[in-house]
């Protein structure tokens, strides 16, 4: 061995020494838990209630701070550039980092910047349709699409958005031709799909449930890979018959790239553990949100495998950014 490989060597060897022995007595101050969208939102409350499981386990105060903007761009972007020392994390969802990127130029490379923690929950969506259209499963109304093209339309969130890729799925798997209606938001989506003027609604379990219950909107299926607890009754898309199909959010956490290994494994045994206890299962229930965990490994596959998937569905139906 030569003598600059021999000093490479001892090099290498001391600064994993020195990151081991950084990582042991991590952490030793209160940890920023990065919230991409507002106070009061999904992300929000996933993000506040695993801050207390983590602030027990690790013994520092988990300080959630919400950095809106950019439908998650402007969070993610703080993380990516704070120090890769386990002092600053994201609690990041879905649409920002698997879908945003096929229609924006962003500032954040979602695999390059970022190292994953772990998946923390999912959150499915509902397809709906206004009680005024004669189908009561998904069979009938993808055989009613086909039989009147252009006819029925889709509401979501806006152009773009998790719950309109949902929509192009099911179009693009079932051979249907619906027309897409972009909302701002979710809320006037649900409003026009209870009126009857869009026929047919990709949304959150949590905000259509009531409406469901009420009879102002027929369930037809969800579209996670199990049945919701808040619509028991209700199929999956795959159970009703729509081979392969899965779609809506899901919240993780993730870290700058660079991490010390030996900190994103601790974060991940940490929340693994926080998302088996009974407690916080059962408020993630009540929020429709099926939590989750595993690897870092699983995390990243999951990702990658929803970056590609997203980024199919998008070209295929030649979406743009508005």
């Amino acid at each position: 061995m030569t003598r600059r490989r021999s000093l490479a060597f001892v090099y290498a060897l001391l600064l994993a020494c020195a990151t081991s022995a950084w990582a042991q007595t991590w952490p030793d101050h209160s940890i920023r838990l990065i919230v991409t969208f507002p106070a009061g939102g999904g992300a929000d409350f996933v993000g506040r209630a695993i801050a207390p499981k983590l602030t027990e386990a690790l013994g520092q105060s988990i300080v959630v701070e919400n950095r809106a903007g950019a439908n998650g761009a402007i969070g993610d972007e703080a993380v990516a550039r704070a120090a890769p020392d386990g002092y600053t994390l994201l609690l990041g969802a879905a649409g920002a980092l698997t879908i945003a990127p096929h229609l924006t130029k962003l500032q954040v490379d979602t695999f390059k910047d970022l190292v994953p923690v772990a998946l923390v929950g999912t959150s499915p969506f509902v397809l709906c349709v206004n009680p005024s259209v004669p189908a009561k499963t998904v069979a009938e109304l993808t055989a009613l699409a086909k039989a009147n093209p252009g006819k029925y339309n889709f509401g979501s969130s806006g152009t773009g958005g998790a719950p309109h890729l949902a929509g192009e799925l099911y179009k693009s798997i079932a051979g249907i031709d619906i027309v897409h209606v972009p909302y701002k938001g979710l809320a006037p989506a649900i409003t026009d799909a209870i009126g009857g003027r869009v026929q047919i609604l990709f949304a959150d379990v949590g905000l259509v449930a009531p409406h469901v219950k009420a009879g102002t909107l027929r369930a037809l299926a969800v579209t996670g890979t199990q049945r919701s607890q808040a619509l028991p009754d209700v199929p999956t898309m795959m159970e009703a018959g729509v081979p392969g199909y899965t779609a809506g959010t899901w919240y993780g956490v993730l870290a700058p790239s660079g991490t010390p290994a030996a900190i994103v494994k601790r974060l991940n045994a940490e929340l693994d553990r926080a998302l088996a206890s009974a407690d916080l299962r059962a408020q993630f229930a009540n929020q429709s949100v099926v939590a989750a965990g595993g690897s870092p490994e699983d995390f990243a596959k999951l990702i990658r495998s929803d970056y590609d998937k997203w980024g199919k569905v998008i070209k295929d139906a030649n979406i743009k950014a508005e």
